[in-house]
């Protein structure tokens, strides 16, 4: 049976004299949510009995906030596609993404997502919810992705990254030899003038900071560690390929593709508060068997 997505408080004394509408801002629940819970089936009560937002909270009060149920995307193709869940609650789910699948759908690969592959899980486990993925992963990227269950949640994650409070860790292979254990890239990010997907460090761009460290240098090659500051599209990519030493596998940004047939990135470790539960997780997930195979060599 289907249930829908319930926030639920105990007022206590702090909170002892306020309207609800002041209450749910200040827990962050944005007026279009007041309005979509008004208009399209959603509910508040206040120890079991219907309410207004105008309601004057009192101690020791039971409050409950339903929201309406989400609807289903038309176009969004729900399919039985095995996913690797690392953690999962009522309100997030943490996905080790393999390498050669998209985030979401797009012109060149309209099915086989992450995207649908959630559609067939929730279908299956009549979880009516759209699919929220707050942190997205190019195609050839493996790694962490986080997904938010409801759009209230997504909202709030939303917020957090605004505000840089979504760490992620990456690490990646690239050519050459690095002068420097470690260091910061900061140079802006722009859309390349003649392409659609390709981006390149271009002085009109989105201010951009990157920051690495080596954790092994080969020969030829870097095994290296990752943090963006900043979350532009191909962000990572094309630092590193204006630095000099691109990603190996990333043949869009100038690497070489001999060795692997795909970028060797992978977003290994996440760090958050709990936007709901108000405490700090953490998830990390080895590197992917392509890239462990090129580090043995």
């Amino acid at each position: 049976m289907r249930k829908p997505y319930i926030l639920e408080w105990t007022i206590g004394q702090e909170d002892h004299g306020k309207v609800i509408k002041q209450f749910l801002h200040e827990r962050e629940i944005s007026k279009r949510a007041l309005t979509d819970i008004k208009l399209h089936g959603g509910d508040i009560r206040i120890n079991g009995e219907h309410v207004t937002v105008r309601h004057v909270l009192s101690r020791g009060e039971k409050l409950t906030v339903q929201f309406p149920f989400e609807q289903k995307s038309e176009t969004l193709e729900a399919e039985k596609i095995p996913l690797d869940i690392l953690y999962e609650d009522a309100d997030i789910l943490i996905i080790n993404k393999p390498p050669f699948m998209n985030t979401i759908p797009s012109r060149e690969h309209p099915t086989g997502s992450v995207a649908n592959a959630l559609m067939g899980y929730y279908d299956e486990n009549e979880i009516v919810s759209a699919p929220h993925i707050v942190t997205r992963l190019d195609r050839n990227t493996s790694g962490l992705v986080l997904v938010a269950k409801h759009r209230h949640v997504h909202y709030l994650f939303s917020k957090a990254q605004q505000q840089g409070r979504v760490t992620r860790v990456y690490e990646a292979i690239v050519e050459g030899v690095l002068n420097e254990t470690n260091g910061i890239i900061e140079a802006p990010i722009a859309r390349k003038r003649d392409s659609i997907i390709e981006r390149e460090v271009n002085e009109n761009g989105q201010f951009a900071r990157t920051r690495y460290e080596i954790i092994r240098q080969y020969q030829d090659y870097a095994h290296i560690k990752l943090k963006l500051d900043t979350g532009r599209t191909h962000q990572i990519r094309v630092h590193m390929s204006y630095l000099g030493h691109p990603l190996i596998g990333d043949d869009l940004y100038g690497g070489s593709t001999t060795l692997l047939s795909r970028q060797a990135l992978h977003c290994k470790y996440i760090l958050f508060v709990h936007p709901i539960l108000k405490k700090e997780l953490s998830f990390s997930c080895p590197l992917p068997e392509d890239m462990r195979r090129l580090i043995e060599k």
